[in-house]
């Protein structure tokens, strides 16, 4: 059976035996690439930071390969490791971003909406605390159940169910 017809699971438990980037090992990082960027790109909303954060979770990937455990699906995984590279990017850029207004003296100016739905709601999601939004973005956009969401936060589906929840609150508070 050729690497294509393979499960991403298979695929994993033969990379973990590869002594380096083997068929199978290749054959996940390609099938992946592309929607690790989606992911990252909708948490950070931005090609160049999205391209570094994907990047890097393709090396964790790589570098990780023999600590898939099979708790979860392999998506869950390679998601859960995607989200928190970009979460820990946008924390390092809220703080550049703050350390850089503070030397210069300026003032954050709030943006002014426009007709734009999608950029509203980017804006919107830029008010919600990282998790928060993380989970919006692969609750709504990528279409994960809670219990994918769960795996991927480590967290109980009860208490994913409620972050998903009072986000979505926030923002209908915010968007009235």
């Amino acid at each position: 059976m050729n690497t294509d017809e393979r499960s991403d699971e298979d695929l994993a438990a033969a990379a973990a035996r590869e002594d380096s980037d083997g068929p199978a090992c290749q054959a996940l990082l390609a099938r992946y690439q592309q929607r690790v960027w989606a992911v990252c790109f909708r948490l950070l909303g931005n090609h160049e930071d999205a391209q570094d954060a994907a990047q890097d979770v393709l090396v964790q990937m790589f570098m990780q390969r023999t600590k898939f455990g099979g708790r979860s699906k392999y998506s869950t995984w390679v998601y859960g490791i995607a989200v928190r590279t970009g979460l820990m990017l946008r924390r390092g850029r809220s703080r550049r971003k703050r350390r850089e207004e503070a030397a210069a003296g300026d003032k954050p100016t709030a943006a002014l909406p426009t007709a734009d739905s999608r950029l509203v709601l980017m804006e919107l999601l830029e008010t919600l605390g990282e998790q928060d939004r993380a989970m919006l973005v692969m609750k709504f956009a990528e279409g994960y159940s809670y219990e994918e969401l769960a795996a991927a936060f480590e967290m109980s589906v009860s208490a994913c169910k409620m972050r998903v929840s009072r986000a979505r609150q926030k923002l209908s508070e915010q968007h009235s």
